[in-house]
């Protein structure tokens, strides 16, 4: 019998006949990035990302920020304060430093990331009343200088940057910044300018980019791996982060190093090709040579770095600014993230906090 004969009524439309099903994956969890929906939808699913939140892991997608009661206590913004954040990343410390220098205060941010700033601006924009009070700019913080000019500002009351790469980041792999998964071997922060790792492994020779391990992640296989990715380039370009990753691993089993050694040094190869494609210590020259006049008198700035390299920096400037008087005080020694916040958050144990207030007489 002719089911529409017994079910007369206005036919439905075509969208209502339609059931869209979301992507499944395999397995009881899903492994991969674009599957972690309710990670990626937090919001919707809070018993979910309570679970993964008490398990030490941090949800797709976002960032947890670390040191915030070290910095707001260092920092010590206020109400009417203006403030710099240089590198928002998910906007952590930047919501904090908003609430505490409200009403009356402004927020400078900056990052360099295109595809998170958006989303970042629009997160922190959701808690004000005063749209006025954050303003925000796509650039790398080697420009943190022309912004706060350009905005009319004579001096910062508060400046902190955070030189770690935000989760959100990491866990994407079609950034290219893990080794874990397989993506393009990228590592740009702005994949709108310059080239990839992938494009500057290509030319790089042995010895310079022997160099460029040493200096960037004090890696102690240097000479070797540099070599192995030098002769696979040869057979075929490297074009993904899997495949440098399996040189980095067969170069050192061939040395008969242990598994923790192999991951510790792809670790470190990604971190200093991440840090010379996007001339991260060239910025932070920059950022640190133009800091003080980013400040105004008795200003305050904190730092977060993760690795030796940009912590040498920051410590040699902060230490020849104090013998100059444009600093009157600074960090004694670093201050490091407490053990309950490491085993909470593991990606916060390598970091190291330091700070520096200029001088009250200084120009």
């Amino acid at each position: 019998m002719n089911q529409e004969t017994n079910n007369p009524g206005t036919p439905a439309s075509p969208e209502a006949k339609i059931h869209k099903r979301r992507p499944r994956y395999s397995g009881r969890n899903p492994r991969h990035f674009h599957e972690k929906y309710k990670e990626l939808q937090a919001e919707k699913h809070p018993d979910i990302a309570a679970k993964i939140l008490a398990g030490g892991k941090t949800l797709a997608g976002t960032h947890r920020p670390i040191c915030v009661p070290e910095i707001l206590e260092i920092l010590h913004p206020k109400p009417g304060d203006i403030a710099l954040d240089a590198t928002l990343g998910f906007g952590g410390h930047a919501a904090e430093i908003l609430r505490a220098i409200q009403p009356g205060g402004k927020l400078l941010g900056m990052d360099v990331d295109p595809i998170e700033l958006p989303k970042t601006e629009a997160r922190l924009r959701s808690l004000l009343q005063d749209p006025q009070a954050l303003v925000v700019r796509r650039s790398n913080f080697a420009g943190a200088a022309r912004f706060i000019n350009e905005e009319g500002f004579q001096g910062m009351d508060v400046i902190l940057a955070d030189l770690g790469l935000s989760s959100m980041q990491i866990d994407n792999p079609e950034r290219g910044f893990t080794f874990k998964f397989d993506g393009p071997l990228d590592l740009r922060m702005n994949p709108q300018k310059g080239e990839p790792a992938s494009a500057y492994l290509q030319k790089v020779g042995p010895e310079t980019l022997a160099s460029i391990l040493v200096e960037n992640s004090d890696e102690p296989y240097a000479d070797a791996i540099a070599t192995a990715i030098v002769e696979a380039r040869e057979r075929n370009p490297i074009h993904n982060t899997k495949r440098l990753s399996a040189i980095i691993h067969d170069c050192l089993k061939s040395m008969k190093r242990n598994d923790a050694d192999v991951q510790s040094s792809q670790r470190r190869v990604f971190q200093a090709l991440r840090i010379e494609v996007n001339d991260e210590f060239g910025a932070l020259e920059t950022f640190l040579r133009n800091l003080p006049s980013c400040l105004k008198a008795g200003g305050r700035a904190a730092i977060l770095t993760f690795h030796s390299g940009e912590d040498r920096r920051v410590k040699k400037s902060f230490q020849n600014g104090q013998r100059e008087g444009i600093y009157q005080e600074i960090a004694d020694d670093i201050i490091r993230p407490s053990a309950e916040e490491v085993r909470s958050n593991p990606r916060a144990s390598s970091a190291k906090l330091r700070w520096a207030i200029k001088a009250s007489d200084s120009l």
